[in-house]
């Protein structure tokens, strides 16, 4: 039996759409369990306890790329990475399928080949990189194939993570965003999305709160979240650095140095919001781990 532990991802920060992807300190833990025959699946809803589990297909697909097979397979879920909030779920699930077939087999891939083979299945590496790799990356696709290179994060930055009760999916907030942008707009966010990726490394709030400041995606995102405009108010109040949406949403995620400030804006969404979550999380190096029980 092996067990594998994937961190929580949150993809775009912002300006950083589809090439920025962090690592929160919030884990699935996965456990693959060689049995004599058939699947069984524990951990997740009876809606997926089945060949269509993408755990599972990642696990198949890691197999079929070492030429492997089991006789059977007992996956066992434990997380609390919500389902299409925009914190990696899906990645989540691919990575740690990946990861466990390689585990049973001497992890005979390196991380090279499971970010090829994960982004593969998941169709863009802002997730998948975090996932595997830990910490803040930057990745982008050449030949068809995925890049990526790692940021540190201050150790002082807490993210103020905001989780509504309602899903918002991958295509629905692809679908609202427009088909071109002018010059002066690309202009605007590669400049801002260098500028964050290094003021997160360092800690400047100043640049972190100039530079965070989306006009690509956002702009038509945030009408996928009807709390959106309410919930920035309440950052505003609490000082936060800056507050983004999290990968598509409907997560949103406020950034201090602050922890007394961090826990007052957690009560303030808890008291408008009882049926949302709302959890202080910081960034994470650990990317996917995985160890034989």
């Amino acid at each position: 039996m092996v067990k594998v532990r994937v961190p929580a991802t949150s993809a775009n920060l912002g300006v950083g759409y589809d090439c920025l992807g962090l690592a929160l300190d919030d884990f699935a833990t996965v456990t693959f369990e060689v049995i004599a025959e058939g699947l069984e699946i524990a951990g997740c809803e009876e809606a997926y306890c089945n060949e269509e589990n993408l755990f599972y297909q990642a696990f198949v697909k890691g197999l079929q790329y070492m030429g492997e097979s089991v006789s059977g397979i007992r996956i066992t879920v434990d997380t609390d990475i919500p389902y299409a909030r925009g914190l990696g779920s899906s990645a989540t699930c691919i990575v740690a399928g990946l990861a466990g077939a390689n585990a049973l087999f001497h992890n005979r891939m390196n991380r090279y080949e499971l970010f090829d083979l994960a982004t593969q299945m998941e169709g863009h590496p802002d997730n998948i990189a975090p996932a595997i790799f830990g910490g803040l990356c930057v990745s982008f696709m050449e030949d068809g194939k995925p890049n990526m290179i790692r940021y540190g994060v201050k150790r002082d930055l807490l993210f103020v993570t905001m989780i509504p009760d309602y899903e918002v999916s991958t295509k629905a907030a692809r679908e609202v965003l427009p088909d071109t942008m002018r010059y002066r707009d690309a202009v605007y966010q590669m400049g801002r999305c260098a500028a964050l990726a290094k003021a997160m490394e360092i800690g400047n709030a100043m640049i972190m709160r100039k530079a965070c400041t989306d006009q690509m995606q956002e702009p038509y995102r945030k009408k996928l979240i009807m709390e959106y405009e309410n919930v920035r108010s309440l950052c505003r109040e609490t000082d936060m650095i800056t507050m983004y949406i999290s990968g598509s949403g409907s997560t949103m995620i406020a950034l201090t140095q602050e922890e007394a400030a961090a826990r007052v804006l957690v009560e303030k969404i808890k008291n408008q919001y009882p049926s949302w979550d709302a959890r202080i999380l910081r960034a994470t190096y650990d990317g996917v781990q995985s160890e034989v029980c």
